[in-house]
């Protein structure tokens, strides 16, 4: 008769102790907030920007409302669960779902979403975003959940995130997904260095949105081997429309930079 042995199961207690910490994909949906995007964005100049019908948007409202209250639901344990493409596709479409609700209190008597701030509170910083148990701003979003959290440090976020004005990298007609996330964020971020209203060279001059000057910090992380603002633009040389003695004088530092104006108009349509 064999004796059970308790030991032989050791190995495979500790594996199911393990895997509530495992990150997974995530279940949740984001296809009526991808429906909106279809129907109310519209890409132009080459897909480098876009324009949004408000009124679209607002007529929908209710659809809008459905997808922000289930984003709502997400628990902290649940999200951290996820893996971190999941999680950051999350964060990018809660950010930019929210900033449109945002408008839309305001709409159509808005020019520039600052119009919906005062002089003690940007919009930024007004709490409206219940996530996680705790109501929260977009910059709670942004700096704190995205940038603050250290677990993401994808500059790329800068291109992905939408703050509802002409100056700003286009909201895409589509949502952020974990399985197309690296993709998604390498197409916006080539987009947006490619539109010469916003980066372009002059002379020996390379003119960018003040994006760069306002996160600078978050381009000098050692992103896929990019460790100061100059090495990231040159990832993005061809984008940028650089030649190669151009993109060999910004690898050397030896390109002066400077930054254009940022249009804060409302991105409408």
């Amino acid at each position: 008769m064999s004796v059970f042995n308790f030991s032989m199961l050791k190995p495979l207690i500790a594996v199911a102790m393990l895997l509530p910490s495992v990150a997974v994909y995530a279940d949740f949906s984001h296809q009526s907030w991808d429906s909106l995007l279809d129907q109310h964005v519209t890409m132009i100049n080459g897909g480098k920007a876009s324009v949004v019908d408000y009124a679209g948007m607002q007529a929908d409202k209710s659809q809008l409302t459905s997808y922000l209250n289930a984003t709502s639901k997400v628990s902290q344990s649940e999200f951290d669960r996820w893996n971190k493409n999941d999680q950051l596709a999350f964060l990018i479409n809660v950010y930019n779902a929210r900033t449109v609700e945002l408008v839309l209190t305001k709409y159509p008597n808005i020019k520039s979403i600052k119009d919906i701030g005062s002089l003690f509170s940007s919009p930024w910083k007004q709490d409206f975003i219940p996530i996680f148990g705790k109501t929260r701003s977009l910059d709670d979003v942004e700096h704190n959940l995205i940038r603050g959290s250290k677990r993401y440090n994808d500059p790329r976020i800068h291109f992905a995130v939408n703050c509802a004005s002409i100056g700003c990298p286009a909201l895409q007609d589509d949502a952020f997904t974990g399985k197309r996330l690296d993709k998604q964020l390498e197409q916006v971020t080539a987009k947006f260095l490619a539109d010469n209203s916003r980066n372009r060279v002059k002379g020996n001059t390379l003119e960018i949105s003040p994006l760069f000057k306002w996160y600078k910090e978050d381009f000098a992380t050692n992103w896929r081997g990019s460790n100061n603002l100059e090495g990231f633009l040159g990832r993005y040389s061809q984008s940028l429309g650089l030649n190669k003695t151009q993109a060999a004088a910004l690898k050397q530092g030896k390109i002066d930079i400077s930054y254009t104006d940022y249009d804060w108009r409302l991105n409408k349509k």
